[in-house]
This record gives structure tokens, sequence and C-alpha cells, in this order.
């Protein structure tokens, strides 16, 4: 885990507490002598915004989640635009695949603000892969759903509709199995998803409230309220007199 600075991210690490064991959603799978071994191995640290907590090329040497705070997956193009795979709320762990198969990074994980980051080292990872059969099962899970999400996103990408754009990306931040930390508010600025969509704050801002209008959520100080999560995947909401709208202005 490093900084753009080079600074590492691993010198400000340190032992989880309880409180932050407990907002892990996968620690509940585990029999009581598999979860002593994964609570003693975790360790959580700070990320600073623009921290890279991955870097592309960089072999895995964690298993990361998400305790607090925003994160983004993102990849550098060719013509120097980057690529937003994904946001990572908290309770979302990321980098399954890449543990699995132990090899570098084909992605960035960059701190979009202030956040707490878990680490289970890798060797713990394959130990609880290799030992239990509910860690595995959550793992499936997770690889079965984000195929799912990153579906969605390359279906969102080609949307012209910037309104539709930004309720399935907002659904994908919902994601009750990937981000069980979210629940119906998502602590999240205009700005920020701006930054995950690739459209300007501005627009954004205006698709937000068409959402809102329609009943698809609720902008609230500090976050979004999602009122309506099926019709935001779906790309269209109920109206009032039952009918399902397109969500456009």
């Amino acid at each position: 885990m490093t900084s753009p600075a080079g600074a590492s991210i691993r010198d400000r690490a340190r032992p989880a507490t309880a409180d932050e064991l407990a907002n892990i959603p996968w620690l509940h799978t585990l029999s009581a002598a598999e979860r002593k071994r994964a609570e003693s191995a975790i360790a959580v640290a700070e990320a600073d915004p623009g921290d890279l907590v991955c870097r592309i090329g960089r072999a895995p040497t964690f298993w990361f989640g998400v305790v607090e705070g925003l994160l983004k997956m993102s990849n550098d193009n060719a013509d120097g635009t980057s690529l937003t795979y994904s946001g990572l709320p908290p309770g979302g762990w990321f980098g399954e695949g890449t543990a699995l198969k132990r090899e570098p990074y084909r992605y960035n994980i960059q701190a979009l603000r202030r956040s707490l980051v878990a680490g289970l080292p890798v060797d713990d990872f394959h130990w609880l892969l290799d030992h239990s059969i509910g860690f595995n099962r959550f793992v499936m899970n997770q690889l079965n759903e984000r195929l799912g999400q990153f579906i969605a996103a390359r279906e969102a990408d080609r949307l012209n509709d910037p309104d539709a754009r930004v309720a399935r990306n907002l659904a994908a931040l919902f994601n009750p199995v990937l981000f069980p930390g979210v629940g119906q508010l998502l602590r999240i600025t205009q700005q920020e998803l701006a930054y995950l969509i690739g459209l300007s704050r501005q627009r954004v801002n205006q698709a937000l409230r068409t959402l809102e209008t329609q009943g698809a959520l609720r902008v609230e100080y500090g976050g979004i309220r999602v009122l309506d999560l099926p019709a935001l995947r779906g790309g269209k909401v109920v109206s009032g007199r039952g009918l399902h709208q397109p969500l456009t202005r």
C-alpha cells in the first residue's frame, strides 16, 4: 500500500479493534478457530485522499476491505484518460481474483477521501480457502456478484442518457452483497460520484434531482438515501400512478 509520494500506508498499520472487526462481513462465516486466526492476522490502516492501496503491476500481499471511507478501482488508458471500474464503499472487500491467482494487479485502487482499509495477508487468505467451507462460499458469491456488477457497468457506460448512467452506477454502490456496510444511506459527495461515473458534478446534480423527483432516491446532507433500488437497477422508476417511466428529464 503506497501513496503517490512513495510513503507506505503499511507504516500506519495497526491491529483492528473489536468494533472494526465486527464490521467485516465474512468473519461470521468462520469457525471459532478459523476466526481467531483471521482476526489476529487482520491489520487496518488509514489511507489519505489520493493514496494508492493497490498499484498496477504490483504483486498482492493482502486481500483488502473498506472499513470506512470510499475507494475507486480504475485503470489508465493509453490516451491518458482513466477508466473507473467501480467505487468501493464501506463493507466492500476486493481483489479476491488477484489474490487467488497471486498475479500482479491489473488496476489501481485509490482513496477518494480519508479511508480506513483492512487487510488480510494473502497466505492467510489461502489458508482460509483450504480450511473453511463458509469462507469459500463467501468468496464464490463475491466473484459471481462482481462479474454481474462489471457487466452492468459496461452496459451503463454505453448509455447515452446521463440520468440512467447515474441511476445504474448508484445501484451498484448500494449492492448489499458486495457492500453490506452501506445499507440505505451512502455517504458520498456529488463530486465523488462524478469522479466514479465520469460526468461533471453539475450533470450529476441534475440527474440526482430528476431521480429524487421521480422517487428513486433522496439527497440528504452528506449522502444519498436509496428509496427504490430495483428502479435504479432497471434504469426506470415507478410514478405515483404506478406506471413505469424512463429515467429522463
